[in-house]
């Protein structure tokens, strides 16, 4: 067979569903091989930033690596920042990109390039891969998929590119029959060392767990709230573990870090004992004064990076495994040790909650409160699978305010935080949990970043229901001015400008509604979800001057936050 189609039986025989791609000439073989097959569906996006972080929704909605592909030269140039996006997030995904015929790539020629599109996009991916491999002779295609697979899934999970030649996509080869590729076993952990932790645990007065995204990135949710149930231990998350409890569970607190909930972070601040699990303690988790949140309390830290334990966090006693083998030992070493109820310490930060709720953070405000629009979204909005929200203030107001049901998922994107991922990772998450509705979220900014694929929602009449918060401005750099700039807003507000997005939505086909104040918000969500099954855009119209809040004032501890506390230095937004 040709290479092309071993490559879309190979596809198929993972478990992939779907293949996003904007079609071009290098990869039209492969295109018409998938087609022929008829087993996976192909989804032609209309630019391949897109087309790569509706390959990452997939991958974490369904735990099967997301697959996109893309041509030579733009096309494949196109997919780096949401390549980029997987491989700091952890998303399992293979990218596959076309390269001009072996005959007409320069090799080691003094030249700059031979084909045309020719692109060495082997050498621009490899920093943002766990591998990426320029596939030069048909035969290495199969053994090169399975290890493509395989990579991806293993360890710490992430993205692989192929670069296959178009003249070896449409060589015959000689091939045994396709099969599911088989994931080694992770790192297993130390015994000792989970037996120690769990004594320790067992004897903190104010123990919390911090839920990172290495926990959903694993597969390892559902252990996890087995493991948190048995500890009776309080659960704060980070921003890319929002999802990991459902907002109404009993040991949930809330998201710390630079803009989480207040009482979460204060309650950080009051904790004896601090189990890590699959998070990396950024600086926009802990704030920059690592040595505060160290503190006096003992700190574990789970992680099947070394590298990312003790590194800016230092103190920290380090687990190396992989979370699954974390919780499965864990789980039955804590079936020999007592661990009592927390109720004096839950109390406490419910207090603490009830005296900082992030609905009062903005106060006197004009117009729509955004963390109260954020509840009554999330309320009226118990069909949809997830919510796909984009990058800036909206993105901090929904971590700190939305209240997801057992089941829904948080798709966002924190290391690399594109702006664009909202709207196409929506069609993703859509495409992936056929029939059910997603929720999208973006500001104005972000959503014109990838407002091309309103084609492809309207197209395929995806059950996305669009929410744009449109303040009028790059929100979260405005506020960066208004701190650090003597409230100079150029190309944020001053010269910048966005669309009434309704018309836009119009323009394709696609219903929408607008909302300016908060008394209209009840009957736009009721609009909004009247019919499911269908596409919908609502657009929310916020105060320009909206700030978000609260905000750990940098250079001061993670308890103490803006606009009670100013900053002692700045801070990167």
């Amino acid at each position: 067979m040709k290479g092309s189609d071993y490559l879309a039986n190979f596809l198929s025989a993972q478990g992939v569903e779907h293949v996003f791609e904007v079609v071009g000439g290098m990869i039209t073989h492969l295109v018409d091989s998938i087609h022929c097959q008829g087993k996976i569906r192909l989804i032609s996006m209309h630019h391949e930033q897109a087309v790569a972080f509706a390959a990452e929704a997939s991958a974490r909605m369904t735990g099967v690596p997301g697959v996109a592909m893309a041509t030579s030269g733009p096309g494949a140039t196109n997919l780096l920042t949401g390549i980029g996006s997987c491989y700091f997030d952890s998303s399992p995904a293979v990218f596959i990109t076309g390269q001009v015929n072996r005959h007409e790539q320069k090799g080691d020629r003094p030249i700059r390039q031979l084909g045309f599109q020719e692109t060495d996009i082997v050498s621009m991916a490899s920093h943002v891969t766990k591998a990426a491999w320029g596939i030069q002779s048909p035969e290495e295609i199969p053994l090169t998929l399975s290890k493509a697979f395989t990579v991806a899934l293993s360890g710490r999970r992430g993205p692989v590119l192929l670069d296959i030649p178009m003249d070896v996509q449409r060589s015959h080869i000689s091939a045994e029959a396709v099969k599911q590729v088989a994931v080694p076993a992770g790192q297993a952990p130390d015994f000792g060392e989970i037996k120690d932790l769990l004594v320790q645990l067992s004897v903190a007065r104010r123990p919390l767990i911090l839920a990172g995204g290495g926990i959903r990135s694993a597969g390892a949710a559902d252990l996890f709230r087995n493991f948190a149930e048995k500890v009776k231990a309080p659960v704060v998350n980070s921003l890319m573990g929002i999802d990991v409890l459902p907002y109404k569970h009993p040991l949930r607190v809330g998201t710390i870090g630079s803009y989480g909930n207040r009482w979460a972070n204060m309650a950080i601040g009051q904790a004896d004992f601090l189990l890590v699990l699959g998070s990396r303690l950024d600086v926009r988790q802990t704030g920059s004064e690592t040595a505060a949140f160290k503190g006096d309390r003992v700190i574990y830290h789970v992680d099947c990076e070394a590298g990312e334990i003790n590194n800016r966090v230092e103190g920290c006693r380090p687990i190396l495994a992989e979370l699954p083998a974390f919780f499965d030992a864990a789980l039955r070493i804590a079936v020999q040790t007592q661990f009592p109820d927390k109720t004096e310490w839950l109390s406490e930060i419910n207090e603490l909650r009830r005296s900082w709720p992030d609905v009062g953070e903005l106060k006197d405000i004009e117009g729509i409160n955004p963390n109260q629009f954020m509840q009554e979204l999330s309320l009226s909005s118990r069909l949809a699978s997830s919510f796909s929200v984009d990058v800036g203030q909206h993105q901090m107001w929904a971590a700190q305010s939305i209240r997801l049901e057992a089941g829904q998922r948080f798709l966002t994107s924190g290391g690399m935080g594109a702006m664009g991922f909202a709207l196409p990772s929506a069609i993703g998450a859509a495409l992936s949990c056929a029939g059910q509705p997603v929720v999208m979220i973006a500001g104005d900014g972000g959503f014109q970043m990838n407002i091309q694929e309103l084609q492809t929602i309207a197209h395929h009449q995806l059950p996305i229901k669009m929410v744009v918060i449109n303040n009028q401005c790059y929100g979260m750099v405005r506020q960066f001015q208004q701190s650090y700039f003597a409230e100079r807003y150029q190309s944020t507000y001053w010269g910048y400008s966005a669309p009434d997005f309704t018309r836009v939505a119009n323009a394709y086909g696609i219903e929408s509604h607008t909302v300016c104040q908060q008394s209209e918000v009840p009957g736009a969500l009721r609009k909004m979800w009247q019919k499911p099954e269908t596409p919908f855009l609502l657009q929310v119209m916020v105060d320009v001057y909206t700030n978000t809040y609260p905000k750990v004032a940098f250079g001061r501890p993670i308890t103490e936050m803006e606009p009670f506390v100013k900053p002692l230095d700045m801070e990167s937004t």
